[in-house]
């Protein structure tokens, strides 16, 4: 799976104006933003066709985003037995790949929810790989700007406090046998190289979470690849099957060689 460069996305996906329209669930499909598209889906996927769904992925975002550096973006896969991997992609973000979650045979793939960094009125697009190679997509517009830039923190040494921390919450109620939600936050301030130090006005210098994988156990939950567009501190809902009484473990790793891992002890009432 390819991703895309940072510079190679500033030269060719260039941001374009937004509507003038009402923000609407429904993609954009301005000729501009189609041959948009067309050009990221053509890098990713190469020749591999793409069909538009709208049963196998949904994909939930504001019409009108209050932080645009902390966009929610639900994925729900109502078929999700079928499903092998599902992307994001942010068309007019500055690089429009934003993560990829492979899941694996402990996860139950209903959902995924994370927040995002949107820059500028956009397409979001929702890709889902079946577990027999085909590929289905579903946008929505989103209005959001700035979200690359805005600061993170009031310097960067307090953005970078506590690196690496993680923390997990597990949904109440979740019966035996049966999938469990967890919410895992992880403290990292995903510096993408376009936000100001607020102190000396210089830019930071890009380093962002860009691989986690979370297991139950010895069996998979998922994989994630992350690029420039995952928020800070990110937060991410997933459900699983709980292999026995082993701890939900996570790994997570960054642009600098910054390398995490915690496991988490599953509540006895769901065991």
């Amino acid at each position: 799976m390819k991703i895309l460069p940072l510079a190679l996305c500033l030269a060719v996906f260039a941001a374009v104006p937004g509507s003038k329209g009402l923000a609407s669930e429904p993609a954009n499909m301005e000729p501009e933003r189609q041959e948009r598209w067309n050009q990221i889906a053509q890098y990713l996927f190469g020749d591999r066709k793409v069909e538009p769904t709208e049963t196998l992925i949904q994909l939930d975002a504001p019409k009108r985003a209050q932080d645009a550096a902390l966009v929610p973006i639900t994925l729900t896969m109502p078929e999700n037995n079928e499903i092998k991997s599902v992307y994001l992609v942010i068309d007019d973000n500055p690089a429009p790949f934003a993560a990829k979650f492979t899941f694996g045979p402990a996860a139950d793939a209903g959902s995924v929810q994370l927040r995002v960094r949107v820059d500028t009125y956009t397409n979001v697009h929702a890709v889902a790989e079946t577990k027999d190679g085909k590929l289905f997509e579903t946008a929505a517009f989103v209005k959001a700007s700035g979200g690359c830039s805005a600061p993170v923190a009031a310097s960067d040494e307090k953005a970078m406090a506590g690196m690496g921390q993680m923390r997990m919450k597990f949904a109440e109620g979740a019966a035996a046998g049966k999938p469990i939600e967890a919410t895992l936050m992880i403290r990292h301030p995903n510096f993408n190289g376009m936000q100001k130090n607020p102190i000396t006005q210089y830019f930071t210098p890009p380093r962002y979470i860009n691989k986690m994988s979370v297991s139950s156990g010895n069996a998979k939950v998922f994989d994630l690849e992350a690029d420039i567009s995952l928020s800070t501190n990110p937060v991410i809902t997933f459900s699983f099957v709980q292999n026995g009484r082993e701890p939900l473990k996570v790994v997570a790793s960054d642009t600098k060689d910054g390398h995490w891992e915690q496991g988490f002890d599953i509540p006895a009432a769901m065991n």
